[in-house]
């Protein structure tokens, strides 16, 4: 009798989703046809070199990839506003680059995001371009300390509550009739039940969910295209690596909550209470994971890292405020079979020695300005290491600089299968010939016997 899905182990888990990503679908839920044999061969290869990888195995070569900021844009000679804002170009300029540079693994064309969406709902937290930024430059975060610090016992008792009535509110101007709804648990009984819907009749309220439909038909809009692209480079053998995304718990409350200055303050005012809180967003992370691969099919999590970096925090707050609940999260996606893909931003050298305590074989690690060597003496064994080409070289640095250092990366760190090639850090500034060496040398080179 076959099991249940609760039944299987994490490694059968795995397995059966990574027969998925083998197995891609179409927008409308039927078997995706490729545009050819060699593209559906090489599609394959592509996902089987990043399983292998990431169970620390050798397959036929190491796998390259190439993770972008705005790079593709600039390199198809549009504006960054230019792509928020017509949806069709934008995804034109991402099959530019993927077909251009044929990387083994791409993922997806929604970083730059949907201009008149953030319009709509008065988005407060990023300027963006043309939006408080030039039009030729990326995006710029507002931190401010957007939740109070009296204010975590409502996060902590709420979460849902708090986000809806406080937090969202003051980052997007058009949701402030959301501050007038009552709790959802107060809606019990018949009893008094209709008071709780009366501030639905009230005009900023109706405002606030014309503004929410209005955006809800601009994202889907934006998607349908982004969508469409993906599927279209699928088709041709370019698999989309990432099937969603989520946070460190300590980010969740530091990079938009809190703020960094706000977060750092509460490490040392109210210790207990941050700890709480981080325990209240534990779940919430692992659910939001969780359900972003159901809802595309693709059981890849991209969790970047913001405030866990050598020199932000001592190692001892390391591992009391930062690394116990992104553990939790991780092993979280991995009891669903998931696959946590996380981008450790900065230097993780002192890092090392803690975050080998995964379960091996299940996750990813970009890596940045952390010492590759380091990193497969110490944890090699446990975790697939991705990275870490420098965005600087791949600026100012020669076709012969990039060889040179993917030729270590290969000799040292792709030794024994558990790594995968690629930049370190995202990036928008790059010579096209030090992205293509990047790509050609590996698939050249990176050839196990």
């Amino acid at each position: 009798m076959e099991k249940k899905w609760e039944e299987l182990s994490p490694d059968e888990k795995q397995e059966a989703q990574f027969q998925k990503l083998l197995a891609p679908k179409d927008p409308e839920g039927n078997d995706l046809q490729f545009q050819s044999p060699e593209a559906e061969v090489a599609y394959k290869a592509s996902i089987n070199r990043f399983k292998e990888a990431v169970q620390l195995k050798e397959s036929d070569r190491i796998p390259v990839s190439v993770f972008p900021g705005w790079f593709p844009i600039l390199y198809s000679g549009m504006t960054p506003q230019e792509a928020m804002y017509d949806y069709e170009k934008c995804a034109a300029a991402f099959k530019k680059f993927v077909l251009d540079f044929e990387p083994d693994l791409q993922w997806g064309a929604v970083m730059p995001g949907p201009g008149k969406f953030f319009e709509i709902l008065d988005y407060k937290l990023y300027a963006w371009p043309g939006h408080g930024v030039n039009p030729d430059s990326g995006y710029q975060c507002l931190e401010d300390e957007y939740m109070q610090p009296h204010e975590y016992d409502l996060l902590i008792t709420d979460p849902s509550f708090f986000f809806r009535n406080f937090y969202l509110p003051r980052i997007f101007g058009a949701l402030e009739g959301f501050t007038m709804l009552p709790p959802l648990t107060g809606i019990l009984e018949m009893y008094g039940v209709a008071f709780n819907f009366i501030p639905f009749g009230l005009p900023p309220v109706q405002n606030t969910f014309k503004a929410l439909f209005e955006a809800g038909a601009e994202a889907l809009k934006w998607v349908t295209v982004m969508g469409g692209v993906n599927g279209e480079l699928a088709s041709l053998g370019f698999p989309n690596i990432l099937g969603g995304f989520t946070k460190a718990p300590f980010d969740t409350i530091g990079d938009t909550l809190r703020g960094t200055k706000g977060i750092i303050m509460d490490m040392y005012r109210q210790p207990d209470k941050l700890l709480q809180a981080l325990q209240s967003m534990t779940p919430i992370m692992i659910g939001m994971g969780l359900g972003a691969a159901q809802q595309t099919g693709n059981p890849v999590i991209f969790m970047p890292l913001h405030k866990g970096a050598d020199g932000f925090m001592s190692d001892e707050q390391f591992k009391t405020f930062y690394w116990p609940t992104l553990k939790a999260v991780i092993e979280g996606l991995i009891g669903e079979g998931c696959i946590p893909f996380i981008a450790a931003e900065g230097g993780y050298n002192s890092r090392l020695e803690v975050i080998r305590d995964l379960p091996k074989g299940k996750t990813v690690w970009m890596f940045d300005q952390t010492d590759m060597v380091k990193a497969k003496e110490i944890v090699g064994d446990t975790l697939c290491l991705w990275g870490n080409i420098p965005s600087t070289m791949l600026k100012i640095g020669t076709p012969e600089d990039v060889k040179d250092y993917a030729k270590k990366l290969i000799d040292t760190v792709g030794k024994g299968g558990g790594f995968i090639m690629g930049n370190g850090a995202f990036f928008d500034h790059a010579e096209p010939e030090n992205v293509q060496a990047m790509v050609d040398f590996t698939k050249e080179h990176g050839v196990y016997k």
